[in-house]
């Protein structure tokens, strides 16, 4: 089946009636969310509003070519045995189509409740396993308070609702959390709209399949962690009461839309479909998400706004410093999490703390080859103790306990065998007659390595946001973890703009400039450890330009060139078409313009098209964005104070950074021209010296500070 959706609208549904015009908790909200990024919540006063909402927003959507998934947020049916005993069959959309005509038949004054008490009447006992008459008149078959189960009565959660945290029983038909009222008038909605749209694929009772529409059940509790802080930190949400409070209803929809539609781009939410199982879910249905819960809370992790590049207002001319504040205030973790060997996962990103599976050692063993025993059997010097039969090497442990006032061969790595707590070096003894002999004092315990030195069962080895290392592999490895939680790659797409470049040697024209940036830009990624993703070249062609955009199956985009105001700044004029675009005049040089913008919820930096500005603004501003969004930390570049081979005469007012390399004698020395166009001067360097934004002048022997290829990762 293939699982990606363009469009994901999500309704949190309400039993009651109508809540009237002003935006209520408890009522019936909806978010509608695409390519990762949700719209502002909709408030909908009523079913009949939700009912006539859906019908024009939906095929509004499949209109314009998208596919749907619509969700839902009550039980799409009851425990096995329910749809049977109520319809003479196992599939709930046939009591979907029971529950709507049941409600159109209802009589002046009956409801929901009155439906239940009907419903009770097939069963055994005074009443039946719906409960709470929230009604003011008595209804025969329905009390306030939970029956006692009978023999026949269906059971009481479906087999789903006993893996998801904080789901209620769909017989509770009023109260704190109560879901039956909204599975019941939700079922009877879902049977018009079944028939309304009969090409709908409903989840998981139809295959999926390619339908354009595909209708589920979502829960917003498996996301409650990531509503709540959207309700303390996102201040557009609609507010209600006095003071008003966001409206819990609004951000669960909002993070529901989103993180669906955040695996959908990502390419992950097949696995949300394929958790469902069971031989029931053609009889209970599922809820979508349950059993890839780590995806979704992944995919809810906080994503950009389009705003997040937005600069302080009256800000013309930031300083490096402000800049790099301002990314790394702003930025966070894009991506979500996998699962992968720990033998395979040099380089990622740790999305977890990983705790210890057993102790390093996991028990005391022998440091050095030599002869084990008991200290406090040893009397005065010289010692003399007898050897006991057998030995102890490593995977090769003594068969049977120490006898006290002996000694035996053990090598290093052995475990000690019991009686043993002190180890002699080989190279301190001689053997006589059967018995092993040395002077001197000995330290009880000494040459052992105690169990858990290292590191002890169940302490943190290595906290999440920490990129892994070959030595990091060792440690999980001897802890006993063969498998690490880890941040999916961060996927850099890098795109070249612009009419005048060529490919490399494709012509001889000198009107053409062959492109430099993008392979440069692709290494960069891969180095750092990203999946980096050739987006090619697009001409000046604006059209052209966003469908590249659109289909870069990015995270993030690197562009180079197009990055200024010009009439042929089309990255610019793309993005500030949006409303998502900031031009950081950044006071640096080399490399003064950085567009910065969302595309679609992707951020994009537009760097500037001169190699050698475009290298050292992605080595300043790219290398610790990336990290971040990543998942990583933010790097922090602190460079070597050496002596300058160099004389340079600097004006206030910009960060300057000069392409440079050790000379044989410890001093540094720089690029011949600090001209931009000078790529050769790139590969000549062995790194960076940076001036400060204030004025200098440097003469040979005056400190400055150098940074070194490798400490931006290189």
């Amino acid at each position: 089946m293939s699982a990606t959706f363009d469009t994901v609208v999500m309704v949190d549904w309400s039993g009651a009636g109508d809540r009237g015009a002003t935006p209520k908790a408890d009522a019936i909200w909806a978010g509608v969310a695409r390519d990762g990024q949700a719209d502002a919540p909709v408030y909908l006063r009523s079913r009949a509003a939700a009912e006539a909402w859906l019908a024009e927003v939906v095929p509004a959507e499949r209109a314009a070519g998208r596919r749907v998934l619509l969700g839902f947020d009550f039980p799409f049916a009851y425990p096995a045995g329910t749809a049977r005993r109520i319809t003479g069959h196992e599939d709930p959309r046939l009591l979907w189509d029971w529950f709507a005509a049941a409600f159109d038949a209802l009589a002046d004054g009956e409801g929901r409740f009155d439906i239940a008490a009907r419903l009770n009447g097939l069963f055994t006992g005074d009443e039946g396993p719906f409960w709470f008459n929230g009604l003011k008149r008595d209804l025969p078959g329905l009390g306030k308070g939970k029956p006692p189960p009978q023999a026949d009565w269906p059971p009481e959660r479906r087999r789903v609702e006993t893996r998801a945290p904080g789901s209620f029983a769909c017989w509770q038909m009023g109260g704190a959390g109560a879901v039956g009222s909204q599975a019941m008038t939700g079922m009877a909605t879902l049977s018009r709209l079944r028939h309304l749209w009969p090409e709908a694929a409903i989840w998981p009772f139809d295959p999926v399949g390619d339908s354009p529409l595909v209708i589920a059940e979502v829960w917003p509790s498996l996301l409650s962690d990531a509503v709540t802080r959207r309700m303390a930190e996102d201040a557009s949400l609609p507010g209600a009461g006095r003071e008003g409070r966001p409206i819990k209803d609004a951000a669960q929809v909002a993070v529901l839309s989103e993180a669906l539609s955040a695996l959908c781009v990502d390419g992950r939410i097949d696995a949300a479909f394929a958790a469902a199982e069971g031989p029931d879910l053609a009889e209970e249905g599922w809820i979508l998400g349950v059993g890839g819960e780590p995806e979704l809370r992944a995919a809810a992790q906080p994503r950009l706004r389009n705003d997040c590049f937005a600069l302080p207002s009256g800000v013309s001319w930031t300083p490096v410093d402000e800049a790099l504040t301002l990314l790394r205030d702003r930025l966070t973790c894009v991506v979500g999490t996998e699962t992968v060997p720990v033998g395979a996962a040099a380089g990622r990103i740790l999305a977890q703390p990983h705790v210890a599976a057993r102790s390093n050692p996991p028990a005391a063993n022998a440091a050095v080859d030599g002869y084990g025993f008991a200290h406090a059997a040893l009397g005065d010097a010289p010692h003399r103790l007898p050897l006991t039969r057998g030995r102890a090497a490593a995977g090769g442990p003594l068969e049977h306990a120490l006898p006290r006032g002996e000694a035996v061969r053990i090598l290093t790595g052995a475990l000690l065998p019991e009686g043993v707590d002190t180890v002699v070096l080989e190279e301190d003894t001689r053997l006589e007659d059967g018995a092993v002999v040395f002077d001197g004092a000995v330290k009880p315990g000494a040459n052992t390595r105690r169990a858990g030195e290292d590191v002890s069962v169940g302490e943190v080895a290595l906290e999440g946001g920490h990129a892994l290392r070959p030595p990091d592999l060792a440690l999980l490895s001897a802890l006993g973890l063969a498998e690490a939680r880890v941040r999916r790659r961060l996927r850099v797409g890098v795109l070249s703009t612009g009419d005048e470049l060529a490919a490399p040697g494709a012509t001889q024209d000198p009107a053409r400039t062959y492109d430099a940036n993008r392979p440069m830009l692709l290494a960069l990624a891969e180095r750092w450890g990203h999946a980096a993703i050739d987006l090619g070249h697009v001409p000046d062609d604006r059209a052209a330009l966003a469908h590249r955009l659109d289909t870069a199956g990015a995270d993030v985009i690197l562009t180079s060139g197009g990055a200024s105001a010009g009439d042929e700044d089309h990255v610019s004029a793309l993005l500030r078409e949006t409303g998502s675009l900031t031009a950081w005049r950044i006071a640096l040089k080399p490399g003064r313009p950085l567009a910065l913008g969302m595309w679609r919820g992707m951020p994009v930096f537009g760097l500037p098209g001169n190699p050698v500005a475009a290298f050292v603004c992605a080595l300043v501003f790219g290398r610790p964005a990336l990290s971040v969004l990543a998942g990583g930390p933010w790097p922090e570049t602190r460079g070597f104070v050496v002596p300058a081979a160099f004389e340079k005469r600097k004006k206030p007012g910009r960060r300057e950074y000069l392409r440079a390399r050790l000379a044989p004698d410890g001093r540094v020395e720089v690029f011949r021209s600090e001209g931009s166009g000078r790529i050769s001067g790139l590969s000549w360097a062995e790194g960076l010296v940076e001036l400060g934004d204030g004025a200098a002048e440097i003469r040979p022997g005056d400190p400055v500070t150098f940074l070194p290829y490798g400490l931006f990762g290189l």
